[in-house]
């Protein structure tokens, strides 16, 4: 059974459920959904998410410059969703998450010190996990509250940037980790963009907010790949004990741990 959510107006929205846990089991469906850009929903669309799958919340990641230049989205009309706006970038950084595809390695990010790789040389790898980095460095408390939206119970619950790959693919992949699913399933579920990648920059490159970015590079450079995901991952853990631990060195609690686990499994 497919985990893709066809939208007119979005071409990268899917379910978190249906992926296998360590325990043997499954993630439930219909409770927490990831997607792309959610300006071109349509009305359909709309009544789809809204009334079909009972969402509720909106966990939006864009930058408040994206948001201003984009604009807010449809479902900020409608009465039924609560909106979250959690922007993972530093106020006065830059806006638009094709940038860690775009972007030379954040000068902040310590490659002998924060990633430990046996060749100190500059690679995709170092670019793009420094990137993710940045978002939990930056922003811990939009990450928490994201979280926390992520995992409210009086319905479903959407998390989106504008790709729906970088930014929510660590939120994603986070939520995911919390909810006990395998690591394996967490790579497949952050590479499945792949899927939709061509869809997902013909929609970009039809607004000037991201159109400049997108072109500076070829659309492979543009690739989510299994080791950004899985090395960001081992990071964590390397570092900090795993993504629990360095969640609860920002305030998470058991508690939340269990809300989101109670959202994804039976």
């Amino acid at each position: 059974m497919t985990r893709w959510i066809d939208l007119e107006g979005a071409v990268n929205a899917r379910d978190l459920g249906g992926l296998p846990t360590r325990d043997g089991g499954v993630t439930r469906r219909g409770r927490i959904f990831r997607a792309d850009n959610l300006q071109g929903l349509t009305p359909a669309d709309v009544a789809l998410l809204v009334g079909e799958l009972k969402l509720r919340h909106v966990v939006d990641l864009r930058s408040h410059a994206e948001v201003s230049l984009e604009g807010p989205g449809p479902l900020t009309l409608v009465p039924e969703v609560t909106h979250h706006h959690l922007t993972l970038f530093a106020e006065g950084g830059r806006h638009t998450d094709v940038e860690a595809d775009t972007a030379p390695v954040p000068e902040s990010i310590d490659g002998d010190r924060v990633l430990p790789w046996q060749e100190r040389e500059v690679d995709e790898e170092l670019r793009v996990t420094g990137f993710y980095f940045g978002y939990l460095r930056d922003r811990p408390d939009a990450v928490i509250d994201a979280l926390r939206a992520m995992a409210r119970t009086d319905g479903a619950a959407l998390v989106h940037c504008a790709a729906g790959k970088d930014r929510t693919g660590v939120l994603s992949a986070l939520a995911l980790e919390l909810a006990g699913v395998t690591r394996a399933a967490i790579v497949d579920d952050y590479v499945a963009t792949g899927e939709r990648l061509e869809l997902v920059l013909k929609r970009l490159r039809a607004s000037d907010t991201y159109r400049d970015d997108l072109d500076s590079r070829p659309a492979d450079d543009h690739m989510p790949r299994a080791r950004y995901i899985e090395q960001f991952l081992q990071v964590l853990d390397d570092r900090f004990g795993g993504p629990l631990a360095w969640l609860t060195a920002q305030g998470w609690t058991a508690a939340d741990t269990e809300a989101v686990r109670a959202r994804l499994r039976d």
